[in-house]
């Protein structure tokens, strides 16, 4: 497993453990968090390879809806009334003559769903079970979350630069 494998996995832990304790922090101090974990968790996401991977990578969903919830709604009510911003990279926006809004903690919630199964799906797991498991997170990286990241990154910017 390479450097980067290791880096990644532990800012994926940071990260959900942030999350998780959301509700314990104030928002300024939440919204700092986010913006120095991000922006580590996409450059190293971005490095990931499918170095040892076995076959092509698969992750069992860990997260019940209940707990994700539980961590949407803490994150929500740290962010109270900026929670909401417009979304612009919305492939329906192309057609929209209104505004699209997105929440920062639906957002944020659905990183943690991706970091929180491939903590799961690695824990105690062999090195080539880790590298499949590594190898799709950088496929839906490419896919999806990547570009989650990306766009709630600028409502954080906003919020705490205000």
């Amino acid at each position: 497993m390479t450097n980067n494998a290791l880096a990644f996995i532990a800012l994926c832990n940071e990260y959900c453990a942030a999350v998780e304790n959301a509700a314990a922090s104030d928002a300024r101090d939440f919204t700092s968090t986010m913006l120095r974990l991000l922006p580590r968790l996409y450059i190293c996401a971005a490095d990931l390879t499918d170095e040892g991977a076995l076959d092509e990578g698969f992750i069992d969903q860990a997260l019940d809806e209940d707990s994700y919830d539980s961590v949407r709604r803490g994150i929500e009510a740290v962010m109270g009334e900026d929670d909401t911003y417009l979304e612009v990279f919305e492939d329906d926006m192309k057609y929209s003559d209104t505004p699209i809004g997105a929440s920062v903690a639906e957002s944020l919630a659905d990183l943690f769903q991706v970091f929180y199964n491939l903590l799961e799906a690695v824990r105690d797991a062999p090195d080539d079970l880790v590298a499949s498991a590594l190898a799709a997170v950088k496929e839906d990286f490419a896919g999806y979350w990547g570009q989650v990241l990306c766009n709630v990154m600028r409502p954080l910017n906003a919020i705490y630069y205000r």
